[in-house]
């Protein structure tokens, strides 16, 4: 349903602490606390994870499952993976590392 990662990366977007996401949940701060210490999906209660949803959609949050499209407009955040599906620390970008010259190579 929901990761971790996605819940930290939707209140960085939006500019929010845990307790404005407790609030706009109508959930505890220890309940968002504990949602968001878990790895990878979080786990819970599904009416728990529900209103979370809810609260980031009402926000403006469009929540991107694995391999699916966006349907939105706007910016967004995904996270690359390779294609044995670990979760990559650092991804070249397509803009500098690649480019000819970068990384201190040669052009």
């Amino acid at each position: 349903m929901i990761t971790s990662q996605q819940m930290r990366a939707a209140r960085a977007l939006l500019e929010i602490d845990q307790r404005q996401l407790a609030k706009l949940a109508g959930l505890s701060l220890p309940t968002i606390q504990r949602m968001e210490a878990s790895s990878g999906q979080v786990r819970g209660v599904v009416d728990t994870l529900v209103k979370v949803i809810s609260a980031l959609e009402r926000a403006g949050i469009e929540l991107i499952g694995e391999n699916a499209p966006s349907v939105g407009v706007g910016r967004g955040v995904r996270l690359k993976e390779t294609l044995s599906g670990d979760s990559l620390k650092q991804v070249p970008s397509m803009l500098f590392d690649q480019a000819p010259g970068a990384n201190g190579g040669a052009a």
